[in-house]
């Protein structure tokens, strides 16, 4: 599907903690139409997590190219993706990018994350992401993006999914 005359689809990095996983939530109170995981955690008890197995096809069904833009990193394939019903997807290395502390108030993973993106429209889905990342993506990716903040208590919600459908379908939209 092209975006706004652009041969490529957008690229959808997105985050597990917060968006798939409503971390945030009261921990006795798991949204509605989500599962609880417990994935084994180095020297400490597992770790819940809570998915809902909706979230996969509706991600696939957006008109984007998905890639985790996690610190799961490849561990999201193992544990993440078949809960959600999503394939084996790539994930952006972050390498040491999300150990440095950064002056300017820029989220640890943008920078690599517009590199990634190498001029391609995406969309970024966080609960992380404030005003100084939109600012230092608008100044340094030639494409279209949109920054997509997901409220870490209630994890994606239709809403959500619209707002990325809206996106995916391109300027003319």
């Amino acid at each position: 599907m092209p975006y706004g005359g652009l041969v490529s689809r957008p690229l959808l990095f997105l985050d597990v903690d917060g968006p798939l996983d409503p971390y945030a939530a009261k921990p006795e109170r798991r949204p509605e139409g989500w599962t609880t995981i417990r994935v084994p955690a180095h020297s400490r008890r597992p770790l819940r997590v809570w998915l809902n197995p909706v979230h996969g096809p509706a991600l696939l069904g957006l008109g984007h190219d998905l890639c985790r833009a996690t610190t799961w990193t490849a561990d999201a394939n193992r544990w993440i993706g078949p809960v959600v019903g999503l394939p084996e997807l790539p994930y952006v290395d972050f390498g040491t990018a999300l150990f440095a502390e950064r002056p300017d108030g820029v989220h640890r993973k943008t920078e690599v994350i517009v590199a990634h993106a190498a001029g391609r429209p995406f969309a970024w889905v966080d609960d992380e992401q404030g005003p100084a990342d939109t600012v230092y993506v608008g100044e340094r990716h030639p494409g279209p993006a949109l920054l997509h903040h997901a409220d870490p208590r209630r994890g994606l919600r239709e809403a959500d999914f619209a707002v990325l459908r809206e996106f995916a379908a391109g300027p003319a939209a």
